[in-house]
């Protein structure tokens, strides 16, 4: 570990000195590039060059625990003991900052939340759910556009598709999607009675062109006018698309904008990201064959997190961690939730790079 972090190291300073070169300066794309290298490092380098300080100043005491002076030696011992116990956090720090990057990681989202079981209440906690992740990307400084939206009378979703765009937001929410359960008392509910409802939320890395080529001839596009809400203009054109990509069978309806172009732009986003999605899917389940090293499936049917609005509890299933503060975490104060996740799968992964070294 200690040569491959040394090489890390050169590669940083090399970077580092490359970026300080007057062509490079002037060369925008060659500085972009460069410049994202040396960041993506600098974390490293600097947990490395911290651990290499603590292993001198280690070295360092020890020395000093053998002078004569018996009071030198007792602080040097206390040192060396406080020293000691640092050692294997920062190891165990540099050992996840090694894990192979998740390449989706930077990625931008498309965010999807389907009601599911529990008719108008689960509609209800689909909006709900919707505004906590709209509240957690506000306090990342991220950008949420709704893409498409089947709204229901009472103010709750059947369906709702957003982008989220930001720093690393796929590798905060990537393990966001599944079923998430929730036990309340609906304010229909005139006897009292905790009714369960079901939602499912998938999360799905943003897919460029490059990423996920599509041919015209694929596509089947059909343009009529909106329905719902949206006033009068939007209801009196064309302006709804329906986008069928012919070999998957997948359909993506975009009405929300009055522009059928800007329609399509986004009808065709979400069939890019679902796309990505099915063969990250196909992907995974063939790794999953031949080894049980996958941080997570992701599996849209999987119960992942029960959220329990009379005791205040959300619980998280995949991970055992349960919090008593449900109504914070419904404003966005997520991040107890997401980094236990992120840590639980970090774990994991290390545990099978151990397994088949």
């Amino acid at each position: 570990m200690y040569a491959k972090l040394e090489s890390i190291e050169r590669k940083y300073e090399e970077l580092e000195k490359q970026l300080s070169e007057p062509d490079v300066v002037t060369d925008q794309e060659r500085f972009r590039k460069l410049s994202k290298a040396h960041s993506d490092l600098a974390e490293m380098v600097t947990v490395f060059r911290d651990y290499k300080k603590l292993l001198a100043d280690l070295e360092e005491n020890q020395e000093m625990a053998q002078d004569p002076d018996p009071e030198m030696r007792e602080l040097a011992l206390a040192e060396v003991k406080a020293l000691k116990e640092a050692v294997p956090e920062l190891e165990a720090r540099l050992k996840v900052l090694l894990l192979p990057k998740d390449p989706m990681d930077e990625k931008n989202i498309l965010l999807e939340i389907r009601a599911g079981t529990g008719g108008e209440e689960a509609a209800i906690f689909a909006g709900d759910l919707f505004r906590m992740y709209c509240r957690y990307a506000e306090t990342k400084r991220w950008k949420v556009e709704i893409m498409s939206q089947s709204e229901t009378g009472s103010g709750g979703y059947k369906e709702v598709i957003a982008s989220i765009s930001g720093d690393k937001v796929y590798s905060r929410l990537k393990y966001e999607s599944g079923a998430h359960r929730v036990q309340r008392v609906p304010a229909t509910e005139s006897q009292g009675r905790i009714h369960t409802s079901a939602v499912t939320v998938a999360i799905m890395p943003e897919a460029e062109e490059v990423d996920v080529a599509i041919d015209p001839n694929d596509l089947r596009i059909d343009v009529y006018r909106s329905s719902g809400p949206g006033g009068q203009s939007v209801n009196t054109t064309d302006s709804a698309v329906r986008v069928t990509h012919i070999p998957s069978g997948l359909v993506v309806i975009c009405q929300d904008e009055k522009s059928q172009h800007k329609n399509k732009a986004k009808a065709l986003k979400v069939l890019r990201a679902r796309l990505l999605q099915i063969e990250q899917e196909k992907q995974r389940l063939e790794q999953e064959a031949s080894r049980r090293s996958q941080v997570g499936s992701g599996d849209r049917s999987e119960r992942i997190r029960t959220y329990n609005f009379p005791q205040s509890r959300v619980t998280d299933h995949r991970i055992n961690l349960t919090l008593y503060k449900l109504e914070a975490v419904m404003e966005g104060d997520c991040d107890d939730l997401f980094d236990g996740l992120i840590a639980h799968y970090q774990a994991e992964a290390l545990k099978a790079q151990a397994d088949a070294a």
